[in-house]
């Protein structure tokens, strides 16, 4: 394939049509998907600053039932893999999952660490600092968002509260979304790109193909058989009409030699009559 003018046209287009249609799809699905999880992050965000705005009233009252049974309600949602609320010591006080309720957690565990890090915890983080991502045992990913329970004003001087106003945090919430939905997204979004792709190069190279098959390769196989034919036949044979100009140039060149070596064999055998005439 290599050797014939086809083949060392069409490879290299292919090739780098193949190169660049990859390398902007990866792009492209890297940003997309950056841009997705994000938007994940945001709506977890969203979401636990509505609960935390939903169980103010009930903290206020000290209504625990009311605030446990909005805790249990949201962890019933569609794509809501946990919902949980610790104290400072890290023990679990609410949970959509009773199994939790008393547990304590590590402050050393993923989500915790963050904060944990140093001799003073961190009491302010970024949305995109809240967020963690993790695989549970049964295989499933988890996108979870950690956001601190701050204690207000309206907190601090309500009267069946016994927060100091010194104390900056009164627990955390912890709040973890099924990332099943995001990855079928993605999954989806691949295969189209794939299809998309092929799709992208089988319509180029085909018109590239064709284009030069129309333009190039048939016009060169014109004068291809042209000269083949001039060499074999003993007669003038005029250059295929239509031809581009660079290879119109190239098959009237070729004629005029035909001709001028005709034209000469002819002047030399008549030379040669004359010669044998006047003998």
């Amino acid at each position: 394939m290599f050797a014939t003018l086809a083949g060392k046209a069409l490879v290299p287009v292919g090739l780098a049509v193949t190169g660049f249609m990859v390398v902007c799809c990866l792009v492209l699905y890297s940003v997309i998907r950056d841009d997705l999880h994000r938007g994940e992050i945001v709506h977890a965000t969203n979401l636990a600053d509505t609960i935390l705005k939903s169980t103010r009233y009930a903290m206020h009252k000290s209504d625990r039932e009311t605030l446990a049974t909005i805790i249990r309600n949201v962890g019933e949602q569609k794509g809501v893999d946990h919902v949980r609320i610790f104290n400072k010591k890290g023990i679990v006080t609410f949970s959509a999952k009773s199994g939790e309720i008393n547990r304590h957690v590590d402050k050393k565990a993923e989500g915790c660490i963050v904060c944990h890090k140093g001799d003073v915890p961190v009491t302010n983080l970024g949305t995109m600092e809240q967020a963690r991502t993790f695989r549970k045992p049964d295989g499933m990913d988890v996108m979870a968002i950690t956001a601190p329970i701050y204690n207000d004003p309206d907190c601090a001087s309500a009267a069946c509260h016994v927060h100091l106003p010194s104390q900056k945090i009164l627990g955390t919430l912890d709040i973890g979304l099924s990332r099943a939905e995001l990855e079928r997204s993605l999954t989806m979004l691949r295969i189209q790109m794939i299809i998309f792709t092929l799709m992208i190069l089988i319509l180029t190279v085909s018109g590239v193909t064709a284009l030069l098959r129309r333009n190039v390769f048939l016009p060169i196989q014109r004068l291809r058989n042209y000269v083949e034919l001039s060499s074999k036949k003993t007669d003038i044979i005029a250059p295929p009409p239509h031809l581009p100009h660079d290879l119109e140039i190239i098959a009237t060149s070729y004629f005029n030699v035909k001709m001028n070596t005709s034209d000469r064999k002819q002047s030399s055998e008549d030379s040669g009559n004359d010669f044998k005439k006047g003998k």
